[in-house]
């Protein structure tokens, strides 16, 4: 069964066929919603709302534990991350749909692994390359069947939030290395790392970051709720053909 964890702008998945929801206890707390189970596609999915289902929850205090080992007691097998970014390469403007390949992080304070208190023992996870690469050909391969262009690869920059960033901060982003910039995708992927749940991200372009084209002197947000509404559109495409095996 695929997960799908939805982000800013896909609070809900239109298209997914709802069979029940369920409220889940973790270990770590409460995750961010119920479960929604339902058929996409001709294949099981589970459904959560990362800020939950009325967008309530912030970047910073997404209990990103509870959600991950929550999708992994109902048995997913892998996880499909959909966030809203703000654009930092010339050709990551709004609208642009990107399958980044690298993460760098810069959030603080969060609850990071499950590895910790008592006696646990430490354990390291091999990092290098963040994303699930077969899990990443499937979801460009899903895009290609169903004609909705996606860009290969890019790095994420995971920032604290709930904030935008300043234009120097996208600036000193720009020069680490840094293409896309959200608040979400840590401590989420490196998780899923942990419980050894393959994971890969589809990132939605909403504005351009701080400083850059037509965010040059501030952030148009009247303009980021009609990129979103298209865009999402075409992602639960992609999602569809994904689980129609279109991708196979």
């Amino acid at each position: 069964m695929l997960a799908i964890i939805g982000g800013s702008g896909l609070t809900q998945l239109a298209n997914l066929d709802v069979v029940r929801r369920e409220v889940v206890r973790t270990p770590y707390g409460e995750p961010s919603g119920a479960l929604t189970f339902g058929v996409l596609g001709e294949q099981p999915v589970v459904f959560l709302a990362r800020h939950g289902y009325g967008h309530t929850i912030a970047p910073h205090q997404v209990n990103y534990r509870a959600n991950i080992w929550a999708l992994k007691e109902a048995k997913a097998e892998a996880i499909v991350s959909v966030a809203s970014v703000g654009g930092i390469r010339a050709d990551f403007g709004p609208g642009v749909l990107v399958v980044p390949d690298q993460i760098i992080d810069y959030t603080w304070g969060r609850k990071s692994t499950f590895f910790e208190g008592g006696d646990t023992p430490v354990f390291h996870i091999d990092f290098t390359n963040p994303y699930d690469e077969p899990l990443r050909q499937r979801i460009l391969a899903a895009a290609a069947a169903a004609g909705e262009a996606m860009i290969d690869g890019g790095v994420y920059a995971s920032t604290q939030g709930p904030r935008l960033e300043t234009a120097a901060e996208i600036t000193r982003l720009e020069r680490d290395g840094a293409q896309l910039v959200g608040m979400t995708g840590m401590p989420e992927a490196a998780l899923a790392r942990e419980l050894k749940l393959p994971y890969a991200a589809i990132n939605v372009v909403a504005n351009w970051a701080a400083g850059r084209a037509t965010s040059e002197t501030g952030i148009r947000f009247d303009e980021i709720e009609k990129v979103l509404q298209e865009a999402m559109a075409r992602v639960r495409r992609v999602l569809e053909a994904l689980c129609r095996g279109e991708a196979a």
